[in-house]
């Protein structure tokens, strides 16, 4: 694999700014979904951008370690950098787990509670 990890010098607040640009989340959304894809296949969903906006993105998105890619042929493919999602945003979100855990619990008592009453 091309990737290395450099994550322990990520700083999550650069991510956030990274990820705050609607154009990145979406290439790191379709990067999700098909794995790998080239530039190519990448601006076929932005019909928008010329190529050369879309490496752009791809670009800052690889400064930060995000993202690589790797050479098949003539082409760059580009995968997402699990360690970076794994060793950086995964503590970040981590913090507030507790909330949604508790929100879902909440949820799941207010239903058992209403087909109770509704059975009753």
């Amino acid at each position: 694999m091309a990737s290395c990890d450099k994550s322990s010098k990520v700083d999550v607040r650069d991510l956030f700014n990274a990820l705050g640009d609607n154009t990145r989340r979406t290439i790191m959304d379709l990067l999700a979904e098909h794995d790998e894809m080239t530039v190519k296949q990448l601006s076929e969903h932005f019909p928008d951008l010329v190529r050369s906006g879309i490496s752009k993105h791809l670009m800052q998105l690889r400064k930060l370690n995000l993202v690589y890619s790797i050479k098949r042929g003539r082409e760059q493919i580009y995968r997402i950098n699990p360690e970076v999602v794994s060793n950086v945003l995964r503590p970040w979100v981590k913090k507030y787990e507790k909330y949604w855990d508790d929100t879902l619990i909440r949820l799941k008592q207010a239903a058992e509670s209403s087909k109770r009453d509704h059975d009753e």
